[in-house]
């Protein structure tokens, strides 16, 4: 079974993911064809601890910002790679078959905390950086990335 996501797992960003975003636990056709590969796949792939494979169900309000935030206009919607910007999948079928070959060809670990070895000079510094910080400098930056994104979206809404 693929675990079920309500918001980015934010613990795991060197995880390569694949996500099943669905509406309303396989409501669709489309969806309810696709889930006994899907369970299939999540069951093969349960045992890599570099790979995420999950679901999302945009009818559950819990998920609402997921969904938003991944522009989620139709269902099921796949998408994998870096939970930090993951891409949509445009395979050929939603059959078992593809759906395994992509994932083998696709879902390979990237940098992270747990791969810094798979991280370039620059990003290993950036978390180098990030772990020297203490909480509140930590709390500060956050506070402060995030009041740009507000302002961002105000003058966006504004305009």
């Amino acid at each position: 079974m693929s675990v079920i996501l309500t918001t980015f797992p934010l613990f795991n960003y060197d995880l390569s993911s694949i996500i099943n975003v669905l509406n309303g636990d396989y409501r669709c056709e489309y969806s309810k064809a696709l889930k006994p590969d899907w369970e299939k796949l999540a069951e093969v792939w349960s045992g890599d601890e570099n790979t995420l494979i999950a679901e999302v169900d945009c009818n559950d309000d819990a998920a609402q910002f997921l969904c938003y935030h991944e522009e989620i206009q139709g269902y099921p919607t796949l998408k994998y790679g870096n939970p930090k910007a993951l891409l949509t999948y445009f395979g050929e079928s939603l059959s078992y078959d593809d759906l395994a070959a992509f994932a083998k060809a696709n879902l390979k670990p990237v940098c992270g905390l747990n791969n810094m070895d798979l991280c370039d000079d620059e990003k290993k510094a950036k978390i180098e950086s990030l772990l020297a910080m203490s909480k509140d400098d930590l709390q500060k930056a956050i506070s402060t990335e995030s009041q740009k994104i507000n302002d961002a979206e105000e003058t966006f809404k504004t305009e």
